[in-house]
């Protein structure tokens, strides 16, 4: 049985097909071949379309195109997760998060403000907010798309880079700020910032 809190305002394909005990809040879409599996709730404002979404997952007034989900995942408010996304269990994809092209294991925070395209990430990764891949060539072909690992047990602090091609290891940290360009490697620290320049005076009315 499928709780919908108002199902004259919700839009559910044909094809669509939804597990027991699911709640679905009002003003969600979803369309196309789309599997959701058992105690799932869907927030209000939630478009889902040709995706495979696990058990027990709260997925709140967010975005999923061509991606699978897995089990006890925490989705939104407002993330895109789109294009091609693989995603395991008990991971938190937190509001304003856009996701293209990636495999992502289970147990990983990515709270906030945050972009990962063309990544894989592995398990208990802390992805900081502000953090962001950087992964397409200049003077590229149009879809090529260079790629990032981040190991086991990474932490990615706020506002970072990871320029791709690139690797961190397990237990690899970046500080906050830094612009990576180069392999991590397990169980150690990257800060990479440039040196505070004071011009004093500069400006004068």
């Amino acid at each position: 049985m499928v709780n919908f809190i108002d199902k004259d305002s919700c839009y559910i394909d044909e094809e669509v097909i939804i597990g027991d005990n699911c709640t679905i809040y009002p003003n969600v879409i979803i369309e196309g071949k789309t599997i959701i599996g058992n105690n799932t709730i869907i927030m209000h404002g939630s478009y889902i379309k040709d995706s495979v979404i696990g058990n027990n997952n709260n997925i709140k007034s967010s975005y999923i195109v061509n991606s699978i989900l897995g089990d006890n995942n925490e989705v939104g408010p407002y993330a895109n997760i789109h294009t091609n996304n693989k995603i395991g269990n008990n991971n938190r994809i937190g509001n304003f998060i856009e996701l293209k092209d990636n495999i992502i294991g289970n147990g990983n925070k990515i709270a906030h403000l945050s972009y990962l395209g063309n990544s894989t990430l592995e398990n208990d990764i802390h992805f900081g907010c502000g953090a962001i891949t950087v992964n397409k060539k200049f003077k590229s072909e149009k879809n090529q798309r260079e790629k990032v690992l981040i190991k086991s047990n990474a932490f990615i602090g706020c506002n970072v880079n990871l320029v791709a091609p690139l690797t961190v290891g397990n237990y690899g940290f970046v500080a906050a700020g830094s612009t990576i360009t180069h392999d991590v490697k397990n169980n150690s620290l990257v800060i990479d910032r440039n040196k505070e320049l004071v011009i004093e005076n500069y400006y004068n009315d």
